[in-house]
């Protein structure tokens, strides 16, 4: 394969494999369904598993090529299925990060041709598309916390390894503790600095007990309101405007004995509002001080360890100056799906087939915010026509994990704030270098 009229298909970060409870892969079937699919095509196809197809980082009781054997062993019907898809199309596979021993040992490449997988030990690829020219990177080596000196050293550890064998897989192994099966879903939280809040949310809504939760979700919901009735009490104190004061217990009451138990609930809400306010006060200038002290020695650069597209952007002017006929510049690595054009090429995102959650705040009070998870298992397909190379993205469908995932709170309080994430549907880089895009949203 591999001429002018060949087509691409690119996935990625899958993160298959892993202790325990990773070992779990909730889109099998359709990764199956999509395999098959390609088995049957009568396409002159190429399929290009960009990078963390399997995660490697997360067995923490294995070593060397005896991860190969356990994800054998785990998943036989994938790998008899990949064997089978690659009598009919290529199949080739880039190492990420979470899998970049498969860099480190030859021995990879041996056992994955047998199931008809080229494993390619680089760190990049490119492939012939028309006149044209793709760039394939998984595009960790953008990321400071996941790069590779040295690539293909089995011995050297970034950052991100030591987060993902002490902290991915140790939730791994202890996540069916929990009252919910939800502390694995810790591998899907990009970026990694929203892990504490996400901890947060799951903790409130999933493990904390339920009698401390109710007592708490009153006083939290009424918190906005006892805040502007605290103001209100404050300025009838002071004689500046008692109407708020005496309106508040005018309307409580006319409501008899469940108007005089609501205003003692809110009553007792004003003091404690009261009281944080009074500590809030000092608290502040001190947390400022300190994070003046903290920009002064730049030990906090960004908000985020990595930026969703900028180091992929300067990534991809680089590579379309040296190579100017690249059309497309494809990496993953952020789980992010989109498309970006600079210079007349395109930028793709393959982005995961892991769940993606979208941090929404509740309808009401000073509630921890829910994460809702998505699934936005995405296909591009890359292949030449007249005019251009067309980059395409494809959602399969996936049954929406919210109902499984989110206890009846979550979604209570966050009624008509549920996400809908939208991947790029078609964008075409012309021989001209003229961009042409159209970006309708396609729904699972």
């Amino acid at each position: 394969m591999g001429d002018a009229e060949t087509v691409y298909y690119a996935i990625s970060d899958l993160h298959i494999g892993g202790d325990e409870q990773l070992e779990h892969v909730e889109f099998l079937d359709e990764l199956l369904a999509f395999l098959e699919r390609l088995e049957r095509t009568d396409e002159n196809a190429e399929l290009l598993i960009n990078g963390d197809a399997f995660g490697l980082w997360e067995f923490t009781t294995l070593e060397g090529i005896e991860k190969f054997d356990a994800l054998v062993d785990r998943y036989p019907e994938l790998f008899e299925q990949l064997r089978a898809t690659g009598e009919n199309v290529q199949i080739t596979l880039l190492p990420g990060n979470h899998d970049h021993e498969l860099a480190a040992y030859d021995e990879y490449v041996t056992r994955f041709a047998k199931y008809n997988v080229d494993l390619v030990q680089k760190q990049s690829i490119t492939r012939p598309v028309g006149k044209r020219v793709i760039h394939f990177e998984h595009g960790n080596q953008r990321d400071p916390n996941n790069r590779f000196v040295d690539f293909g050293n089995p011995y050297e550890k970034p950052l991100g390894y030591h987060y993902n064998t002490l902290v991915t897989s140790r939730a791994g192994q202890v996540s069916d503790r929990g009252r919910r099966n939800w502390l694995k879903d810790i591998q899907a939280v990009t970026p990694t600095e929203r892990v504490p809040v996400w901890f947060l949310s799951k903790y409130f809504y999933n493990e904390m007990h339920p009698l401390l939760r109710y007592a708490a979700v009153p006083f939290l919901l009424l918190f906005n309101l006892s805040a502007l009735v605290a103001i209100g009490a404050g300025l009838d104190l002071i004689g500046i405007w008692s109407m708020p004061t005496d309106a508040i217990e005018g309307a409580f009451g006319r409501l008899g004995s469940a108007g005089t138990f609501a205003f003692s609930v809110l009553a007792i809400n004003v003091a404690i509002v009261g009281i944080l306010v009074l500590v809030w006060i000092p608290l502040r200038f001190i947390v400022q001080d300190f994070k003046r002290t903290i920009d002064r020695f730049g030990l906090v650069e960004t908000e985020f360890t990595v930026d969703p597209s900028e180091p992929y952007v300067a990534a991809a002017r680089d590579v379309f100056e040296a190579r100017p006929e690249t059309a497309v510049f494809c990496y993953g690595h952020t789980h992010r799906p989109a498309v970006e054009e600079v210079d007349g090429r395109a930028i793709v995102n393959t982005g995961t087939w892991l769940k993606r959650f979208h941090r929404r705040p509740v309808i009401a009070g000073l509630l921890p915010p829910v994460f809702h998870p998505t699934f936005r298992l995405s296909v591009v397909r890359i292949a030449a026509e007249d005019g251009g190379v067309a980059v395409e993205y494809e959602t399969i469908d996936k049954p929406d994990p919210a109902k499984e995932d989110l206890t009846f709170t979550e979604r209570l309080l966050t009624v008509g704030r549920v996400p809908d994430p939208s991947i790029p549907d078609r964008v075409v880089v012309g021989d001209s270098r003229e961009f042409e895009s159209a970006t309708t949203d396609r729904k699972p």
